[in-house]
């Protein structure tokens, strides 16, 4: 069964305190980037938390997801322990991927979790390879594979979707349409009106719905969901929604300005659920404090964890790599460098 039913209270309150979660885990990984402390590239998901998280909550617990490069979300979404993710994003060897992955390829296939990526556009063949698993042995799950705006213009994107929808394969595309390809506008990049309407092509569903609402994100992943345990094959889901922050850390955003993102984050999709909350008389505003207090604590020991880990043994570099031994790697990984130069036979 789904880990956490926006139908119930109890419900709407874990989804309410994952999308917490994520902002604050992104919020804080910006902060250590910038100090230098995380390694690498850092995209963040701040301002998008309804989409993974409306998307994760209408999938059962055995459901597979692929990501994206900009995939912390999604994996806090699907029930990832930040306490590791945060240990991967610093490089350590009780991350997710032993540090190797970082922050763009994270991934834990006990959860569901396929993997992020940074190849724009990868979640679609992932995840209808998963589907094809899961069609292929008659079990009963689902996958989703979760892609950009710019990602609608990627020849595997294609590819998968037209194998997924010619063998109805039990796949779910989202469309995460944060509005910006990189540093191009969606408007730019492609010619149709809604990217849902590529799904004609494919003569299966294409649904746009607002993206900055877990409600609505929730009810069209729940339909699809259906849909693709009917035996009927894939739907594509176009969400709208909004990144906060720059491409990645560090973007200086030059093809935008400030009073577009304002005018976004009015419609702030975390600000908006709560108060829906709280109308409803289904949460207070001490127990949001409260709620707020424990996803901060959350994630500052999640950053102590990470800081205090041990960083992976330069031997390790080579685990993990190959499912069987493969001798020529192992010659090399053996090899003795007393200086930790290039030793004779050493390819440049």
């Amino acid at each position: 069964m789904a880990e956490y039913d926006l139908n119930t209270e109890d419900g709407r309150r874990e989804a309410l305190r994952r999308m917490l979660t994520i902002r604050e885990f992104d919020t804080t990984a910006g902060e250590y980037f910038a100090d230098g402390e995380i390694p690498g590239f850092v995209h963040l998901y701040i301002g998008e938390e309804a989409v993974a998280v409306g998307a994760c909550a209408a999938l059962e617990s055995d459901d597979y997801i692929a990501s994206t490069h900009r995939g912390h979300g999604h994996c806090i979404a699907k029930g990832l322990n930040p306490k590791l993710m945060m240990a991967e994003l610093f490089g350590k060897r009780d991350g997710y991927c032993n540090g190797k992955g970082g922050s763009m390829h994270i991934a834990d296939v006990d959860s569901g979790m396929l993997g992020a990526n940074g190849i724009v556009g990868a979640g679609p063949p992932l995840a209808t390879g998963a589907a094809l698993t899961i069609d292929y042995q008659s079990r009963n799950q689902v996958a989703l594979g979760f892609l950009g705006d710019g990602a609608v213009a990627q020849g595997q994107t294609h590819e998968a979707i037209n194998m997924a929808s010619t063998w109805n394969l039990p796949v779910i595309y989202l469309v995460e349409n944060n509005q910006y390809g990189e540093a191009t506008p969606v408007g730019k990049q492609h010619n149709v009106g809604n990217l849902s309407d590529t799904a004609q092509a494919y003569d299966i569903p294409g649904v746009t719905v607002d993206g900055m609402d877990v409600i609505a994100i929730n009810e069209a992943v729940t339909e699809a969901r259906k849909r693709a345990r009917a035996g009927d094959g894939p739907t594509l889901i176009e969400a709208n929604t909004y990144r906060y922050r720059g491409h990645y850390e560090g973007d200086e955003q030059p093809y935008r300005d400030e009073d577009e993102i304002e005018r976004w984050k009015e419609q702030d999709a975390i600000k908006s659920f709560k108060d829906r909350l709280i109308e409803r008389d289904e949460l207070t505003e001490d127990e949001l404090e409260e709620m707020r207090t424990e996803v901060e604590e959350t994630i500052a020991d999640a950053v102590e964890y990470a800081q205090d880990a041990d960083l992976p043994a330069p031997e390790e570099a080579y685990d993990d790599m190959f499912g069987e031994s493969v001798p020529e790697i192992e010659q090399f990984a053996n090899r003795p460098r007393a200086d930790g130069g290039i030793t004779d036979g050493d390819s440049q």
